[in-house]
């Protein structure tokens, strides 16, 4: 009991000393609280001076802080980009609400999703950039440039005629003949609509009850390139040539008919081996591609062949008015550059004779309007054009690019510039060369496919322009490969990326150079009989007359 009772009075006594504390700091909080607040007002000048401290730290640590920022938010969005495309495409591979069974079936009815382009929804680059405040001001100095272009025209023909002179004539003649381009383009779409869908169901509906597969197959490919080379190959070509349309007409034809000619095949490349590795019914009947989807495919902004393709929900009318709008402002920038820079200039250099020094002042003053023309061109087509169809039709993938200007490599430049055509050419030239010749020959193969990206673009400018002088030829097959090698992947610095751009920079300006003088002379030096090595040769080299 004593034992209990000296416990219970040692409790009371801690407790009373716990409470005693507790009053002493209480008392200290009052008084520290009192020393901070006197007659019920805060100290504001202490206030004051630790909120200007804490802004001034703010500042100093914000650069670094926004750099760590938009490293990790880069790696961040880069990595969802990757696991959005991987999720895609376990998606499409495995249907969570079919059986597997039908999943068996899918895979037999179709190539596999790793063996080819995974689509999926995502916006183009620049809708993106542009929704950033300082990126848009870009956007906006350009309208300003072209603005300045406009008034410029308005003010120099004022004073020299005395009155506002509002013609177009270089756009009048560029694009004259416009009947016949519209002709010649209907019986392309319709052709390319009937022709290469009518002979696949032929060979695919009798393929497997076919007891001579090998003899069919030879007999409905050898059609179809037919149709390819003569059909879409000879035909628009002969048409531009006979009736001696003006470039941009010609340009209309005959990149619609490059664009129809690799949409055919893909369709053809894609279908076939889903027929071959089908197994038909009773009835001997195959699964092939409802005539809607192909339809689909030869408008859709893809060369690549799918039975279905991601959909956005909705269409924004709005934004394809907005988009074709640009391109119309695209074409107009264009005249104005012509009309302001490079037509005064090249007509003063057709005046000359050829010589080292005139080339090199050409090519300097073409670098300019090269590079305006060379951001027109992927602005108005690869960003506008294309969005806008892909809106009319609600096509999810708007990736036709990516930021090729933050390359540091040529290899990549190619990649990222242009994603409708190199998806083409990966899949169907370099990646179907190696499954011919084993994966080996990957040097072989990289240098065919840049053997016939240049033959197709050198085709395109021989038959737009009227002559032959193999300028993008040379810098595409001969420079643009080396710098390939040179300037590779595994340059990373900001200097690499500079050199990337002055080299760019100057092939733009070598090319609207030579190409101009070339344009001058066949217009200042015809030929009355002209052999066959007078076409090979630049008429500009020898052009000595005098305007």
């Amino acid at each position: 009991m004593v034992g209990e009772d000296n416990i219970s009075v040692r409790n009371r006594r801690s407790a009373y000393s716990t409470t005693e504390k507790d009053d002493v700091s209480r008392r200290h909080e009052e008084d520290w609280s009192f020393s901070k607040f006197s007659n019920g007002r805060v100290d504001v000048d202490h206030v004051i001076t630790k909120k200007m401290q804490l802004l001034a730290e703010a500042e100093r640590l914000k650069p670094s802080f926004m750099k760590g920022i938009d490293s990790h938010f880069s790696e961040f969005v880069d990595g969802l980009v990757s696991k959005s495309t991987l999720l895609e495409s376990s998606i499409s591979a495995f249907p969570t609400t079919c059986s597997e069974k039908d999943v068996y079936k899918a895979k037999d009815s179709r190539a596999p999703p790793e063996h080819g382009k995974v689509f999926v929804v995502r916006k183009s680059l620049l809708d993106e950039l542009f929704e950033v405040e300082h990126i848009r001001t870009i956007y906006h100095m350009f309208i300003a440039f072209l603005i300045l272009f406009i008034l410029s025209t308005l003010v120099i023909d004022f004073i020299d005629e005395g009155r506002f002179v509002l013609e177009f004539d270089l756009l009048v003649y560029a694009f004259g003949k416009f009947s016949i381009v519209t002709l010649t383009w209907l019986c392309m779409a319709l052709s390319t609509v009937a022709v290469p869908f009518g002979l696949f169901c032929q060979w695919a509906q009798g393929y497997h009850g076919s007891s001579h597969k090998t003899v069919r197959s030879l007999f409905f490919g050898t059609l179809f390139m037919l149709f390819q080379i003569v059909g879409l190959g000879l035909g628009p070509t002969c048409v531009a040539l006979y009736y001696d349309l003006p470039p941009a007409s010609r340009f209309i034809v005959i990149l619609e008919q490059v664009r129809l000619i690799m949409k055919a095949h893909s369709f053809i490349r894609e279908n076939i081996p889903r027929v071959r590795s089908s197994r038909p019914q009773k009835t001997n009947s195959v699964q092939i591609p409802r005539f809607s989807q192909y339809l689909y495919f030869l408008f859709a902004p893809t060369l690549i062949y799918r039975d279905e393709y991601p959909r956005t929900p909705t269409r924004r009318w709005s934004y394809v008015a907005t988009k074709f709008a640009q391109v119309l402002g695209s074409l107009f920038y264009t005249y104005y550059i012509f009309m302001r820079i490079c037509i005064p200039t090249y007509r003063n250099y057709s005046q000359e004779p050829f010589s080292p020094r005139g080339l090199v002042l050409c090519i300097f003053h073409s670098i300019l309007p090269g590079v305006l023309i060379f951001f027109l061109i992927f602005f108005s087509f690869l960003h506008c054009w294309l969005n806008a169809f892909a809106e009319m039709l609600r096509f999810g993938d708007r990736m036709f690019y990516k930021d090729w200007w933050n390359s540091t490599s040529y290899a990549n430049y190619y990649r990222t510039w242009n994603i409708v055509v190199h998806d083409w050419l990966y899949y169907y030239a370099y990646r179907d060369f190696l499954g011919f010749f084993g994966k080996k020959f990957k040097s072989t193969a990289m240098l065919s496919v840049f053997a016939v990206s240049a033959a197709v673009h050198e085709y395109v400018l021989t038959v737009c322009f009227g002559f032959f002088y193999p300028v993008m030829f040379c810098l595409f097959m001969f420079f643009g490969m080396l710098f390939n090698f040179i300037i590779n992947d595994q340059r990373k610095g900001s200097i690499w990326n500079v050199i990337m751009w002055t080299s760019l920079f100057l092939g733009q300006g070598m090319m609207l150079c030579f190409y101009s003088q070339e344009w001058y002379a066949h217009r200042y030096c015809p030929l009355k009989n002209p052999t066959f090595l007078d076409y090979l040769k630049p008429r500009s080299w020898t052009c000595l007359k005098k305007i």
